[in-house]
Formats: C-alpha cells, sequence, structure tokens
C-alpha cells in the first residue's frame, strides 16, 4: 500500500477508520515485514533520542565549535523560570526545548533527522512541550513520530525536504507542517483537520530561503526552528477550530515545489545570497574559514 497524496490520506483513514499515525505504522508494517512491536520499538529509541537531545541541550550553555551558536536555550529556560515569557507554556517550552535540540546539533551531538538536522528542533520542540504541559504519555509520543513520518512522506515524495532543492521553505516549512499535523492528531483531531493543519503551517513559510551564514547550521537556522514551533501551534488551533485551508494541502504542497524550483541558486543553501551575504555574514564567513596570506 502507497499513499501518495493528502487527499488520499484523508480517504484511507475515514475508510478504515484509523488515524494518521496508525496508517503510517501499518504501511511500516506491510513494506517492511517487521511486526508492529518491532517497528513501535524502534520508533521509541527515536523518541528517547530526541529527550536527550532535549535534556543536554537545555543545560548546556557552551557554544558550538563555530562560535556562533550556543547557549541560547538556557537563556530561554531562565527567562521563563523568571515568568517573564509572553507566549504562554505551550510555545515557551516548544522554543526552548527546539533550541536545545538545534544547539546539540550545532554542537555535532546526536539528534533526530525530522526531516532533516536543519529542522531537527521542532518537532522535539512541540513534542515534548505536550509532554510536560499536558501530560502527553511516552506511548502517545511515539505514534506522534508516526502521524509526522506520513505527513512528511507525502511531503518529500510531491516536493521537497533538503534546502539545496527548494530553500528553508522545504527544511522548516516541512519540519513546522509535521509538527502541526501531529499536534491536531494527539490533541484528538481528525485526518482532515491534521492535514488542514499541514497546509497552514506550509503557506506561512511559502517562499523561505535557504541562506546558512558561512555554509553552517546555525544562523539563522536555529532561530527558525524556533519559530516554526509556535508556526505549529497557531496551525493547529486554527484546525482544531474548524478553520480550513482554502487552499487543499496537495495543491499547497504543489505551489511549494514550483516556488523551490523558481527559487535562484543563491537563495537555496549556497550561501550566496540572504543573510549569509550580510557585511556580518562575510566577516563570519571570513573569520572561520579564510586565511590571510
Amino acid at each position: 500500500m502507497e499513499i501518495q497524496s493528502m487527499r488520499e490520506l484523508i480517504d484511507v483513514c475515514e475508510r478504515k477508520q484509523k488515524n494518521i499515525g496508525e496508517m503510517m505504522l501499518l504501511m511500516e508494517t506491510e513494506k517492511s515485514g517487521r511486526d508492529e512491536e518491532t517497528i513501535i520499538a524502534m520508533m521509541e529509541e527515536r523518541l528517547i533520542k530526541m529527550k536527550e537531545a532535549v535534556d543536554s541541550g537545555s543545560k548546556d550553555a557552551s557554544a558550538s565549535p563555530s562560535g556562533i551558536s550556543g547557549g541560547d536555550a538556557v537563556k530561554m529556560v531562565d527567562y521563563m523560570n523568571q515568568g517573564k515569557a509572553l507566549s504562554g507554556n505551550y510555545i515557551s517550552h516548544a522554543m526552548s526545548y527546539s533550541l536545545a535540540t538545534s544547539e546539540g546539533n550545532a554542537r555535532m551531538g546526536v539528534i533526530v533527522a525530522t526531516p532533516t538536522a536543519g529542522a531537527a528542533g521542532i518537532l522535539p520542540g512541540v513534542l515534548f512541550s505536550l509532554h510536560k504541559n499536558d501530560g502527553t504519555p511516552f506511548k502517545e509520543l511515539v505514534m506522534g513520530l508516526f502521524t509526522a513520518s506520513m505527513l512528511g512522506l507525502i511531503i518529500a515524495n510531491r516536493s521537497f525536504i533538503s534546502g539545496a532543492a527548494g530553500g528553508c521553505q522545504a527544511e522548516v516549512g516541512s519540519a513546522t507542517a509535521m509538527a502541526a499535523g501531529t499536534i491536531v492528531e494527539l490533541k484528538g483531531g481528525t485526518p482532515q483537520q491534521a492535514v488542514t493543519a499541514t497546509a497552514i503551517a506550509i503557506k506561512s513559510l511559502l517562499g523561505l530561503v535557504c541562506d546558512p551564514v558561512a555554509g553552517l547550521v546555525e544562523v539563522p537556522c536555529i532561530k527558525r526552528n524556533v519559530i516554526g514551533t509556535s508556526i505549529a501551534f497557531s496551525a493547529a488551533d486554527m484546525a482544531l477550530a474548524g478553520i480550513e485551508s482554502r487552499i487543499p494541502c496537495d495543491e499547497v504542497i504543489e505551489a511549494m515545489y514550483r516556488v523551490g524550483k523558481e527559487m535562484p541558486r543563491t537563495l537555496r543553501e549556497t550561501s550566496l545570497g540572504g543573510l549569509a551575504m550580510t557585511e556580518t555574514g562575510k566577516q563570519v564567513k571570513e573569520r572561520l574559514f579564510c586565511r590571510k596570506s
């Protein structure tokens, strides 16, 4: 069984009376030949790695090897502990967990690419915020990873998940979309609502360029991960409220593909445009990679 589109996904879920995560698990058992228990255990290992990255990064104030990132997760935690956060607990915790994961990636720590290393902070950010604030058990978070996997699989097959191919809309955009749909499902929403949240999230980041300073997945990537968690919760809230996307999700994904194809090479992870070519961005690159004769 191969599901090719979001429309087909909704139809199959409704016909089989399963949610998106359950459909992904079923599809994986059929494709791999493994039993459900084995596959769930493998996914649980990934969730544990995510938790380890969140826990270690939340306490680590050290800089990355480049020196251009690090320590912001600790600052965010301290700020929250002072009761100053404006965003509320769901988003504030997601922001701090996202920072912790993305900074850990910059320090060469172990993370789980969801769907890429450069966008790996968003999904753990929202999952462990739900765990912290709702008490969502690990068993449900594991199923949330299957939900995210299905949404990401369809996006990848119909468009991009690589910044080099389609800009940051393809990395942070896809990760935010996966997270938004996962939040909806974990909060009891329907497959249609999860797909709607996916569409809203992608639309909100459509056209986002990939312009890493000095070619490193740190600036502006880490903070974009953080903002992605906020968009994921906003998109999920709209979908759960019954708000619809006027453009169907499959057409939104198609639009992301077309925008990515039209995007100049300079704005697709080459570090030849955008923030990478600001005066400060060029100075960082020179300091890190250029030797004076």
